[in-house]
């Protein structure tokens, strides 16, 4: 049975509200002042809390503030009884978590009909959190599904490590890398616009799609082919309006030739020479994302690899981040901590990326997917 706590230093009080409350059916608790109150509530976490504005000490505005600063006493119903009638103390009530009013004298009908408004509101709270919970229980288990279709490393002449950090919400960014033959790697990494439910099943469907390698894998050897044939394929008007930017390379290990294309995603990174001072490269998207117009023919360019060099591939969640001050952390300062820890011959990975982040915006909030490919030639 759902408890109601009544607190009021007036024993007349309680009494009337303690008999009114139990001839209707309520489980009554009784605290008999304000340290008491929050006392019983913590220890019962009862449903509805009627409390007295005017005790001595601890009054009824304090023990609500303490109420709705408790986690697991925020969702509790709390009316004040007061005989303040002004519209400033009502809004004072208000704004330290108060639900409810009741003036004195107290009228029992009026008290029964806000106690059972109380209890419906609490219990709809209380089946709202049951259901939050449950959905952020699916939503884990989907983001743990996606990780785990997703390699971590590549071993030999190119080696590559992979992260993936699931956002909060859930969201869309997938990546693969495979040797189409002995002398050829492929690589791509993509990140579907939005969040939530839909932009993972678009991402996953990208993803299976790559994989059958449905179109022909001599298409796979060129990378403005492939995004053109998934342009034709996951048209916006076709799609709920989302769209998807995507960074596809083929690494040729004969010649040391990377050819890539580059729709709309972040460009990648390119360090290589002396780590004190290296050469670096941007890799700059060359084309827009997927899913605008159907009638594109993507583009696609060629670079050397220099031996012993090495390149981040990335989703942009790793660096637009906003800092307590509302600019976004940037691609620039991400850059300049690749390019650091580069010098020193230090590894990096996302958790790193993150952690620096954090050190300079302690409450910077990462609300998108987070992918880093770090690809090593030797």
């Amino acid at each position: 049975m759902l408890q109601v706590l009544v607190v009021d230093d007036d024993l007349v009080m309680q009494m009337i509200l303690k008999n009114t409350l139990q001839g209707h059916g309520y489980k009554v608790i009784v605290a008999k002042n304000g340290k008491e109150g929050i006392f019983l509530a913590q220890q019962h976490q009862p449903a509805l809390i009627i409390c007295d504005w005017m005790m001595p000490e601890t009054d009824g505005l304090e023990v609500c503030r303490q109420i709705k600063l408790n986690q697991n006493l925020s969702s509790t119903f709390f009316i004040l009884l007061t005989s303040k009638g002004a519209v400033e103390d009502k809004v004072k009530a208000l704004d330290n978590g108060a639900d409810d009013f009741l003036s004195k004298p107290i009228d029992k009908t009026e008290l029964i009909a806000s106690v059972r408004a109380g209890i419906r509101i609490y219990q709809l709270n209380q089946d709202l959190q049951i259901q939050k919970q449950l959905l952020e229980s699916e939503l884990a288990e989907a983001s743990d599904y996606i990780k785990s279709l997703l390699p971590t490393s590549l071993e030999g002449s190119v080696q590559i490590s992979a992260e993936f950090i699931p956002s909060s919400q859930l969201g869309g960014d997938c990546y693969d890398f495979y040797w189409l033959d002995t002398d050829n790697l492929a690589i791509y990494l993509i990140d579907t616009s939005g969040h939530g439910v839909g932009s993972a099943l678009l991402s996953i469907s990208i993803l299976n799609l790559l994989r059958s390698q449905s179109f022909g894998k001599e298409k796979f050897y060129a990378p403005s082919v492939i995004m053109t044939e998934l342009n034709r394929v996951f048209q916006m008007s076709q799609h709920n309006g989302r769209y998807f930017t995507m960074w596809y390379g083929v690494f040729n290990r004969s010649q040391r030739k990377l050819t890539y294309a580059n729709a709309g995603h972040p460009q990648g990174l390119l360090l290589s020479g002396n780590p004190e001072h290296p050469q670096i490269q941007e890799l700059p998207s060359l084309d827009m994302p997927i899913g605008f117009f159907p009638d594109i023919e993507y583009t696609y360019s060629e670079i050397l690899i220099p031996a012993d060099s090495r390149l981040y591939i990335f989703s942009d969640g790793i660096f637009e981040v906003s800092q307590d001050n509302g600019k976004i952390w940037g691609i620039t300062e991400f850059f300049d901590l690749l390019t650091d820890k580069y010098a020193v011959s230090e590894e990096i990975n996302a958790n790193l990326v993150i952690q620096k982040i954090r050190a300079e915006t302690p409450q910077a909030k990462f609300d998108d997917d987070v992918s880093l490919l770090k690809i090593d030639f030797l």
